[in-house]
């Protein structure tokens, strides 16, 4: 399992999933889809696509990872996760053929999702890749609309050293004569997707070239109102959205493009419920860890942010807040550009480094150690509890406190404070 353990569970190559698909009868024609892919963004904007497709009353099945608690989170329909009956059906059912392929985590998980979305009448589905693209097991699909949110540099032992490497394997997900939108324009990446979009003979539209921010207001309740000119009529759109960070709004833009995308593609979506859906995204499919405020008095905030961009984003974010003295909790994996996410990083914080309750988790003495090289100071916790624990205990009301570096950090926040072991102010 790739969550866990990293590299050793990585098989790149589709020959196990077309295997599964084939024998499970293959239930990904038997529904319509939106394909996305993405170094950063693609879990929000996979989560707002669902959100909005289930309010204009779709049955909609939706596919994402990592999980955060529970693996059944991957796998929702209208927001419901697969029950543990119907995961326990699917195994005893294809029990002996699993024996036989030895079916990576990930590539049996696909499987399921399919499976479950085609037994149970799903309309459309939204699927979000895994690390890649090209050689991923979501790429078995033909959708609607290919989606590539943006390219920033992870993964770079499986996905290539260089941006335009990894747009490459991101670009793998376009299929012939089907749409695609990008969602940031970077013009090394550009000419990628140019590239193989010529190629595949798909239309290709960067989100960018169609809307533009005008404006992010404060937070209304648990709510920021996001203003949008479309272009090139000049229409004002004012969305009120359920993800309250400011780096949402390049999020917006490429989901936006997506549903005009799909309502050209015959997909019929009502304006009203376009702007209910991105407005209850939060309530329609539990999507958590983006900027998830945690406690008010002290403000604690818990974003999933494991590599450089997204890092970049969520330090981004402070200037929007008030507060007298920040603490961090800072937890990663070994196999991140620790150096370059460091280096970002406020110096002027009291830092709680810490490790998940995952194998992949760097040893927080050795992150403290390297952090140090960066300017870094703080105390060393072996547990995640026990570093928001004593971040709590030195807050004052009035200070901030941020807990980030890694989804499993936020994964084990969440299930302590689930299970009412850690105490919130």
């Amino acid at each position: 399992m790739y969550q866990r353990i990293g590299g050793a569970a990585y098989k790149a190559d589709l020959n196990t999933t077309l295997a599964l698909d084939r024998v499970t009868g293959h239930p990904h024609t038997a529904f319509r889809s939106v394909h996305i892919a993405g170094t950063n963004g693609k879990g929000s904007v996979s989560h707002m696509l669902a959100s909005v497709l289930q309010e204009c009353g779709l049955k909609t099945g939706l596919y994402t990872s990592p999980h955060l608690k529970d693996f059944r989170e991957r796998i929702r329909i209208n927001g419901v996760p697969v029950s543990r009956k119907e995961v326990i059906d699917f195994v005893l059912r294809y029990q002996d053929l699993f024996e036989q392929l030895q079916p990576s985590f990930f590539e049996m998980t696909v499987a399921l999702a399919f499976w479950y979305f085609k037994k149970c009448g799903v309309e459309i589905a939204v699927v979000e890749t895994g690390m890649g693209g090209r050689l991923d097991s979501t790429n078995i699909i033909e959708p609607l609309c290919s989606v590539i949110t943006n390219i920033g540099m992870d993964h770079t032992r499986f996905l290539g050293d260089t941006r335009e490497k990894i747009a490459g394997e991101k670009a793998g997900i376009m299929k012939k004569g089907i749409p695609v939108v990008i969602g940031e324009y970077h013009k090394d990446t550009a000419r990628i997707f140019e590239r193989v979009a010529s190629e595949k003979q798909a239309p290709l539209h960067f989100a960018g070239s169609y809307y533009e921010p005008e404006g992010i207001s404060g937070i209304e309740g648990s709510s920021r109102v996001f203003t949008f000119r479309k272009k090139p009529a000049g229409q004002i759109l004012r969305v009120k959205c359920g993800l309250t960070a400011t780096y949402q709004a390049k999020n917006l833009i490429t989901v936006l493009k997506t549903l005009d995308v799909l309502q050209e593609r015959g997909i019929s979506l009502r304006q009203e419920a376009i702007l209910k859906g991105l407005h209850n995204v939060v309530e329609n499919t539990d999507i958590r860890g983006r900027w998830q405020v945690m406690g008010r008095r002290p403000l604690m905030v818990a974003d999933m942010a494991h590599n450089e961009d997204g890092i970049r984003e969520v330090i981004g974010q402070l200037t929007n807040y008030a507060y007298r003295r920040l603490h961090v909790v800072l937890g990663m994996v070994q196999d991140k550009d620790h150096k370059k996410i460091l280096g970002l990083l406020p110096g002027k914080a009291n830092y709680y480094f810490t490790q998940a309750s995952v194998p992949r988790s760097m040893e927080a003495g050795e992150l403290a150690v390297l952090a140090g090289k960066s300017g870094l100071k703080g105390r060393i916790y072996p547990r995640v509890a026990s570093a928001i624990g004593a971040a709590l205990g030195c807050a004052s009301e009035d200070d901030m406190i941020l807990i980030t570096g890694s989804t499993f950090v936020v994964a084990d926040l969440l299930e302590w404070m689930d299970g009412g072991k850690l105490p919130v102010g």
